[in-house]
Formats: structure tokens, C-alpha cells, sequence
């Protein structure tokens, strides 16, 4: 009797541990998830949000790792596909969107659209809509022109296709060869609403991400989707600041027509204007026969409700191309002020405006004027 309790006793005994066990490794679990969700809520994207995108995947070589670290980053993307290779490698397409990422179109071969005809450039985005949804479920709503290049021709296709076109406010420069390093500091310039170009294929872009999701959160910024309903970098619900996004190109990507200038120029910053801000205009790029600039204009000690900013270029430079911003002026003499959305500023506040210009680049003394 004594030889058959000891069995039970000690089965029993052991149903306990291992009942106790369990409940330790389901506590222990939930109190991980509970910790995951609390780290999530607890980002702090008080400053807004940056749009990082990465063009001409999926690529089979690098596509997944790029995924993979991203996620494990805690970062959202936009892929912006190449049709052929959406079409050659589906299972990377759903890929994307299963980790979480949102899907653009770049075309079917990334040729120089401006130099096709309107069928043409049909076909290119047509095939990349139907390949992108044969392998997602769903047609893409953004498009990033090859090269940056865009014409009226093209747009009118954009706007048939019901596509909303996405260019960038800071290129990375990753297919001029940019180091991890160069990068990183290129994503540092991103503030809120603003996108940076990327490309899905650099082993020295994806060895940057954890950098780069260091600075964001240094900062309060977090990755968002690009609305396409203005073209900017919202939060991932669809909420976030209106302003418009660029309409033409920022700068030019890797082209064999044109030679950026991996170089920015340093940026100029003029004394305090007379109404209460200040403006800085920095070169971004250049390339034979025209630059890209960006000017940050910055409320004084006081919040103001409106800014012009106006300059006499040195040479013989014009602007081709702005956004952010409304021109007026002619010949040498300059004048951008703010449009509707960017007017208002708080005291210390800043917007940037850009620009596209023919020429040789050049750093003008400003001014700024404010109401």
C-alpha cells in the first residue's frame, strides 16, 4: 500500500511543478506582449512623421534582409517596384506588404519616361499596376518617375491611372555610392512631412537602418506611410499635416545624362530679415547646368502669420521648379513667399521651401520678411 502512494504522491507532486511552470511561462509571456505594447504606445513622434521609401526592388538578393531589418528596427517603408522584377519575383511583393510596408509603382523597365510617347508610358505603368496587383490583392495609389523625370505628358498618364506622383525632399545618394555612414546623415536632414530616396539593392543602405531608426527617435520623428492625398509623409493611420508635396523633381536620381554632385555646398545663413525671421539656403545637388536647393525659413522670438523671401542671383540663374512656396520677381531679382499651408509659424518655428535651377549653383545672401 505504502509502495503504491509513493508513485502517486510523486506524480502529483509533479503535475504541480509542472503546473507551476506553465503559469511562470505564460506570465512571463504575457508580460512580454504587455511590454511590446507599451514600448510601441510609448514612441514619441511629437515632431511628425518622414516618409523613407526604396526604390527599383524586389530583388531576390537583398530584398528580404532589407525587410528584415526594417522590421526588427521597428521602421515602416515605401517600396516604390520595378514591374518586371514585381512580376519575376511575386512572393517578394506580398513579402512587402506582410512585413508591414506600403507598395508604389517606378515602372515596368525604368526607362526615361519624358522621352516616350503617352501609349508608351501607358504601358509602363499600366503593366507595373497589374503585376503589383496580381501579386498583393491590390493596385498601387503612389508613383515614383525614374530618374525623378516628369513632363505634363506624364502626368496626364498618372492621373488616368488614378496615381499620385512621389518624388523626394532628400536623396541619399546611395547610387552615387554613398557610404553607411553618408547616409545616415543624409536621412539626419528629414523633418516632419518630408521624404527620402533610397534604393532597395545597397548593402551599405540597409547597414544604415539602425542608425537611422536612432536618430528618428532622437528627434521625436517617426516613419510613416506618403499620403495620396497630398504626397506627404503622414502617420501610418492616415493622419497628419496637409501641406502639398512637391509636384516636380528635387533632384536628380542616377541618370548617364546627368552627374550629380554627391557634395552638398555648405548653407548660408543671412542676419535676422526685418520682420521677424530668417532664411538659409543650403545647394543640395548639382549637375551640369542646374542645381537643387533648399531654403529653411525660421520665425524670430515672435510667431508670425506670413513670410516672403528675396534675393538677386549673382549670375545668370533661374528657377525652373518650386514647391513649397509661391514666386514672383523676374530677371535676376527673386521673390518666394509662403503658400496658404506654411504661412504661419511659431516662435522659433521653421518650413523649407525648394527648388530647381538652371545654371550654375549658387548661395545668394536672403532676406526675410514676415507679418
Amino acid at each position: 500500500m505504502a509502495d503504491s502512494a509513493a508513485p502517486s504522491a510523486r506524480r502529483a507532486g509533479l503535475r504541480r511543478t509542472l503546473a507551476t511552470a506553465l503559469a511562470g511561462v505564460v506570465t512571463a509571456a504575457l508580460a512580454t506582449v504587455t511590454f511590446s505594447a507599451t514600448a510601441a504606445q510609448a514612441a514619441d513622434c511629437s515632431s511628425g512623421y518622414v516618409g523613407l521609401t526604396y526604390d527599383d526592388g524586389p530583388n531576390p538578393s537583398n530584398t528580404t534582409n532589407l525587410l528584415n531589418t526594417l522590421r526588427s528596427n521597428g521602421l515602416r517603408a515605401t517600396f516604390f517596384n520595378i514591374g518586371q522584377n514585381a512580376q519575376n519575383n511575386p512572393s517578394l511583393v506580398r513579402a512587402q506588404v506582410d512585413a508591414g510596408m506600403w507598395v508604389g509603382n517606378h515602372s515596368w523597365t525604368h526607362p526615361h519616361l519624358t522621352q516616350m510617347s503617352s501609349s508608351q508610358i501607358q504601358s509602363e505603368l499600366q503593366r507595373t499596376q497589374q503585376a503589383i496587383q496580381q501579386a498583393t490583392g491590390t493596385a498601387p495609389k503612389l508613383f515614383r518617375p525614374p530618374y525623378g523625370e516628369t513632363n505634363s505628358t506624364l502626368k496626364s498618364v498618372e492621373q488616368q491611372l488614378g496615381l499620385r506622383e512621389i518624388i523626394w525632399d532628400v536623396d541619399s545618394q546611395d547610387w552615387n555610392g554613398a557610404s553607411t555612414s553618408q547616409i545616415v546623415q543624409a536621412a539626419g536632414r528629414l523633418q516632419n512631412g518630408q521624404i527620402i530616396l533610397m534604393h532597395d539593392q545597397y548593402a551599405t543602405t540597409v547597414q544604415a537602418i539602425s542608425q537611422i531608426a536612432a536618430n528618428l527617435r532622437s528627434r521625436n520623428l517617426c516613419a510613416g506611410m506618403i499620403s495620396p492625398t497630398t504626397g506627404r509623409a503622414v502617420a501610418p493611420d492616415g493622419s497628419g499635416p496637409t501641406s502639398p508635396s512637391p509636384s516636380n523633381p528635387q533632384s536628380p536620381s542616377p541618370s548617364p545624362s546627368r552627374s550629380p554632385s554627391p557634395s552638398p555646398s555648405p548653407s548660408v545663413t543671412p542676419p535676422p530679415g526685418t520682420g521677424g525671421c530668417t532664411a538659409t539656403i543650403e545647394t543640395v545637388n548639382s549637375w551640369t547646368g542646374g542645381f537643387q536647393s533648399n531654403v529653411t525659413v525660421r520665425a524670430g522670438s515672435s510667431a508670425i502669420s506670413g513670410w516672403t523671401v528675396t534675393w538677386s542671383w549673382p549670375g545668370s540663374q533661374t528657377i525652373s521648379q518650386l514647391w513649397g512656396g509661391l514666386l514672383a520677381g523676374s530677371g535676376s531679382a527673386v521673390s518666394v513667399r509662403n503658400e496658404s499651408w506654411n504661412g504661419t509659424l511659431g516662435a522659433s518655428a521653421s518650413t523649407t521651401f525648394g527648388f530647381l535651377g538652371n545654371g550654375t549653383a549658387a548661395t545668394p545672401t536672403l532676406t526675410c520678411s514676415a507679418s
